[in-house]
């Protein structure tokens, strides 16, 4: 165990005690450090170089049904017993809720798990900014039409994370993140485009090189130059792997306890429902070796496991938290925090392939603004993308809308490539729809 998580260990330990001497019900905690650093460089030179190095305890005191939160970023002994005797007087006066109070004892992770999360990067801030300089000349380099960067960024992180509850339950877990990122200007005719590239994982030695995310992010940038516009019209429409992440996202939203116990979700009551063609198989994989999701219990300290949202088209399972369950009479599903590591099976179909089975349609690459409503499903974003026809791109193509609902867009769905963006919680391919409207000239 590495000092700073034998820190956090024992200053959770200290905030448990503290609340059990207020004569607390329940008490849980949670502390972290964050270190690293950012730099960024734009045309050709150093731009910023950004130290970080951030504390944050989160305390949750429980008297029977009476609820206290507080946080903080002091952690000296002095400070800690001031926030927790806060938090004791605070929950004195609270209403009373049913449905407060920690996770079920039964249910606390009884054993760690190595996830492969820590990997330190040994590159210094002057490393980081030759490697992005070289990173901005490449893809400064790639085409004439690139006329300079916006910005190309370096970051290192370390993440130590502890949390604990008077069940006894204590867990650690310790994660580093690595990033380069670059973002180019392209023009032709007077007409500017920009698009970015972008590598991201737990070990360094599982990124991109700079070569591959700098002339991606040139080409991208390029290929969207000149965009057309299109007549309003109901098309075939394929989410690239990037924006159909936003897809599964929204669909975690309305199978989420929140939404669902204060009726504001259109899957209400879906469980075991068709939500999906039979096809699609939607599952959670918290045991992925260097996953961007990875971790061995939820923010309640309830062991996770794998398990399927969808299976065969169906709702197999809500994603919710000991909170969210008991207002639904049910059972905690080990998602406190969110889902860890989203996976939708792809068909065995490259990109090529789906645009050849749509024949005529459009391939969305980047979504605007909001515009999803849970309540009813409806779907309505502004996009950027390309239109398709005989199977090929033809142009790229802006100023337009997509809307349609959410429901009948999942039911819709006619085929996921293999093309999975796997430097994200959420996994997938490009996803294949059979009808949405675009709203153009």
């Amino acid at each position: 165990m590495t000092p700073q998580l034998q820190r956090l260990e024992s200053i959770i330990t200290f905030i448990l005690s503290l609340a059990r001497s207020h004569q607390a019900t329940q008490a849980e905690a949670s502390a972290e450090i964050e270190t690293g650093f950012s730099v960024t460089v734009h045309q050709g030179k150093p731009e910023t170089i950004e130290y970080e190095s951030n504390n944050a305890i989160d305390i949750t005191v429980y008297f029977d049904q009476r609820k206290a939160s507080v946080s903080t970023s002091d952690m000296s002994e002095n400070s800690l017993k001031k926030v927790v005797e806060k938090a004791c007087n605070i929950a004195k006066f609270t209403d009373s809720d049913p449905c407060a109070g920690l996770a079920d004892a039964s249910l606390m992770c009884a054993k760690p798990i190595d996830l492969d999360l820590y990997y330190p990067w040994h590159i210094s801030p002057e490393q980081a900014i030759d490697l992005a300089l070289q990173c901005e000349a490449i893809g400064l380099n790639t085409d004439k039409r690139i006329k300079r960067s916006e910005e190309v960024m370096i970051s290192t992180g370390q993440h130590f994370y502890c949390y604990g509850n008077t069940h006894g339950f204590i867990g650690t877990i310790p994660s580093t993140r690595h990033l380069i990122d670059c973002n180019f200007i392209a023009e032709e005719k007077g007409q500017m485009e920009r698009d970015f590239s972008f590598t991201l994982s737990r070990d360094p030695k599982d990124l991109a090189s700079v070569q591959a995310v700098a002339k991606d992010a040139a080409h991208r940038s390029v290929n969207r130059l000149l965009p057309q516009k299109l007549k309003t019209q109901k098309v075939p429409v394929i989410f690239e792997a990037r924006a159909a992440k936003n897809l599964l996202g929204a669909f975690v939203s309305a199978v989420s306890g929140n939404a669902l116990y204060r009726k504001a979700s259109f899957l209400l009551d879906s469980l075991d429902l068709p939500i999906f063609p039979d096809f699609v198989q939607i599952h959670e994989e918290p045991y992925l070796k260097k996953g961007l999701g990875s971790t061995f219990f939820d923010a309640e300290g309830v062991v996770t496991a794998p398990k399927y949202f969808i299976k065969n088209g169906c709702l197999e399972s809500y994603v919710l938290n000991s909170y969210s369950a008991r207002k639904l009479n049910m059972q905690t599903t080990g998602n406190a925090g969110g889902v860890f590591n989203l996976m939708i099976d792809p068909n065995d179909l490259n990109l090529d392939q789906l645009m050849k089975m749509m024949g005529k349609g459009l391939l969305i690459t980047e979504l605007i603004g909001q515009g999803i409503n849970l309540v009813t499903g409806d779907y309505s974003r502004g996009a950027f993308g390309f239109w398709i026809e005989n199977g090929h791109i033809q142009y790229p193509v802006s100023g337009i809308t997509i809307a349609g609902n959410l429901r009948d867009m999942f039911k819709g769905i006619m085929a996921i490539s293999n093309d999975i963006e796997k430097q994200a919680t959420i996994q997938t391919g490009s996803i294949f729809i059979d009808q949405m409207t675009v709203a153009g000239e």
